[in-house]
Formats: C-alpha cells, sequence, structure tokens
C-alpha cells in the first residue's frame, strides 16, 4: 500500500510539472497582457535576485545537512521551494506582459548564450518534478529514497539556477 501511494503521488507530481510546462510554453505563443508602460520592468532584475538567493541557500542547505543540522537544511529547502515558487508566478508575469528579448550578441558570444539557455530551459523543465518527488520522499521520511535522489536534483537545480543569473546578466544590456 506504501508504494501505492508515492506512484500516485508521483503521477501527481508529473501531471503538475507537465501543466506547469505546457502554461510557461504557452505564454510565448499567446499575446500579452496590456499594461502601463514601465509596468513589471522590474521583474527580470527580481527573478535573477530570486536565482541568485536559491543558488546560496541550495549549497547552504548541503552544508547544513552535511554538518549534521537537519532543522537549518529542512528551513533552507523550505525557503528554496518557497522562492522558486515566487519566481515562477514573478516569471509568469512578467512574460505575459512582454514581449521576448531578443539577444543582441554577435559571434561566438552569441553562441555561448544559446548553449546556456538552451540547456537552462530543458534542465529547468527537469527540475520541477526532482525537486517535488525529492520534497515529497522528505517529507514522507523516506530519507534513503531522499538522498538517493536529492544527489541528482541538487546539481541540477544549482545549475538551473546559476544559470538563470548568467542568462539575466547576458541578456539585460538588450531589454
Amino acid at each position: 500500500m506504501e508504494g501505492n501511494k508515492e506512484v500516485n503521488i508521483n503521477k501527481w507530481i508529473y501531471i503538475v510539472a507537465g501543466v506547469l510546462a505546457s502554461a510557461v510554453g504557452v505564454i510565448y505563443i499567446t499575446p500579452k497582457f496590456e499594461v502601463a508602460e514601465g509596468s513589471f520592468d522590474f521583474l527580470p532584475a527580481l527573478n535573477a535576485t530570486i536565482n541568485g538567493t536559491v543558488s546560496i541557500l541550495l549549497i547552504a542547505a548541503v552544508v547544513m545537512i552535511k554538518q549534521g543540522k537537519r532543522k537549518a537544511h529542512q528551513m533552507l529547502m523550505t525557503t528554496n521551494l518557497v522562492l522558486s515558487a515566487l519566481f515562477l508566478v514573478s516569471y509568469v508575469l512578467y512574460h505575459t506582459t512582454h514581449e521576448s528579448t531578443a539577444f543582441g550578441g554577435e559571434g561566438m558570444i552569441r553562441n555561448i548564450y544559446f548553449f546556456i539557455l538552451l540547456t537552462h530551459i530543458v534542465l529547468a523543465v527537469i527540475i520541477v518534478p526532482l525537486v517535488l518527488i525529492t520534497f515529497s520522499r522528505a517529507l514522507s521520511n523516506k530519507i534513503d529514497k531522499h538522498k538517493k535522489i536529492a544527489r541528482i536534483t541538487f546539481p541540477i537545480w544549482l545549475y538551473v539556477s546559476i544559470t538563470g543569473v548568467v542568462v539575466y546578466f547576458m541578456i539585460s544590456p538588450y531589454y
């Protein structure tokens, strides 16, 4: 019975992750909502700040768990989950009201930018179910299973959060 419960939770996690990824994708092909000039222009900088904060807190959370400070680890990871949800809301709000900004760089920097952007996007889609499964295993006190998937989740989540900041700094001159 315990295994069936986890399968059901994972099924819902994949459904939620799929709906989120689809919704974000639809944002790019639908007309933008009209807002007052300059509204929400601060959101890309806020999103980069959130991503940078998540990067730092992810590293701090790993340090805490390695030091045996489980409560501190839990607090940091919960904060990361909340910040990531806030990021998603902010990202959707910005991209439903603003057209995408074209990267203006040329030559090798353009190739580097698009490589970072592409890997960031692909891994951002992948990280959502990984984070939710990792979190659900921690909540259900399946620590061995939690550790196993956390070893995969952590580096991907860290990469996505760091490259989110890098993409922002590379595209920001063109806003």
